[in-house]
């Protein structure tokens, strides 16, 4: 990573930061809890807050690091945690997204109330987007928000694959509030944990152990100024915070995949076989360089993602849509690789590139499947093409 930090899209802040985070996760992460899934998490989550390193998903205002989210910053942390230790990329991102929408679209009582709180890893955050037919298809939501008096409203249904669902102390929640069909009739709220009417239906086990769950929602009456953003907005807010952190799945990807590059490359130069080395091996150097390549033009569509957005952009959607495929593909094959390497090691429980295995695989899922994003990306090349077209 080292190497990266170099190229123009960073500035001297943020070699510090990364400088800061490597040195602390390498000496602090190896010492906090791994058995059970939540108390790991949350260990996590309380020890970056304790660090600092959470100011990065807050605004200076609140105690944070930058005037606004810096998304540079933010894929920076994750490319370096998730290199080092998947459950606490996960801590670390999972604070900024459940919490993105309040900073982008919450009232100054809310940020007031919630932010500092995020910042010292005294509260756990998490975005309650989905369902179960209701994932890439957002416009499909069923969890309703309804009036009940003139100052409170009512949410009813299910969410689904709720990162931080169990352990979170808030959930922004986006429900259909009925303004207009499909899309823009989505409104977002925030719902503090211990809300009656809220409910843990089901905890949700994945190939690599992170905190999930199954929301219920009956009969859940929250303050009307719990609503983030205006009547409508839900849709927007949640594409906005997505806008943000997805370029930094892309990162997370990015850190799984150099960790796998330096485990392949460390145990082909140790592996002794026919007489030399498995490094020596031409069909082991073109999986090498295969490799390389690709975690290199992950790294350059990541950040300059992030960049762009970071500049002052007011969207970036085909640029993190790109460094979300791309990254997240190439990342995959890079683990691949790295498994097939190591042979019968590369398959045994405890080996770190059969940890990567199975932290790589939701990350080419969630936040937009790969080929959701491919989707995206499309259509905002022809949408482009015909406004160039229509100009002439």
């Amino acid at each position: 990573m080292a190497d990266t930090l170099d190229w123009p899209f960073f500035e001297d802040r943020h070699r510090r930061f990364a400088e800061a985070l490597s040195a602390w996760a390498d000496t602090t992460l190896p010492g906090l809890p791994h058995d059970d899934v939540d108390v790991a998490c949350g260990a996590r989550v309380k020890a970056l807050g304790e660090a600092g390193f959470l100011k990065a998903v807050v605004p200076a205002a609140y105690g944070g690091l930058s005037e606004t989210l810096d998304v540079r910053t933010l894929c920076l942390a994750r490319e370096i945690l998730a290199a080092r230790d998947g459950l606490a990329d996960f801590a670390f991102a999972m604070q900024g997204l459940g919490t993105g929408s309040i900073t982008l679209a919450g009232s100054e009582a809310m940020k007031q109330r919630i932010l500092p709180g995020i910042r010292d890893g005294k509260r756990i955050a998490a975005f309650a987007l989905s369902e179960k037919e209701a994932g890439s298809d957002v416009a499909a939501m069923a969890t309703t928000a309804t009036p009940d008096g003139n100052t409170h409203i009512r949410i009813d249904g299910e969410k689904t694959w709720i990162s931080n669902g169990g352990i979170a102390d808030h959930y922004v929640v986006f429900a259909r509030s009925g303004e207009a069909p499909g899309a823009r009739g989505l409104s977002a709220y925030l719902v503090e944990a211990d809300t009656p009417g809220l409910s843990i239906a089901e905890r949700i086990d994945v190939i690599a152990p992170h905190p999930l769950a199954t929301l219920s929602f009956d009969a859940c009456r929250i303050p009307l100024e719990n609503r983030i953003g205006g009547p409508g907005d839900g849709f927007k807010v949640a594409m906005a915070t997505l806008d943000i952190f997805r370029s930094t799945v892309g990162a997370a990807a990015l850190g799984f995949a150099r960790r796998a590059l330096h485990e392949t490359v460390s145990h082909a130069n140790g592996r002794k076989l026919f007489g030399g080395t498995l490094g020596d091996l031409q069909l082991s150097q073109a999986a090498i360089a295969d490799s390389a390549a690709e975690v290199d033009a992950a790294a350059l569509l990541v950040y300059r993602a992030a960049w762009t957005k970071d500049r002052g952009a007011p969207r970036v959607t085909r640029e993190a849509a790109l460094a979300k495929l791309v990254a997240t593909e190439n990342a995959q094959r890079v683990i691949d690789r790295a498994v097939q390497i190591h042979g019968g090691l590369g398959v045994t429980k405890g080996v770190k590139v059969e940890e990567l295995y199975r932290e790589i695989r939701a990350l080419r899922i969630y936040e937009g499947a790969s080929e959701v994003q491919k989707v995206v990306i499309a259509r905002d090349l022809l949408k482009t093409h015909a406004a160039r077209r229509g100009a002439r």
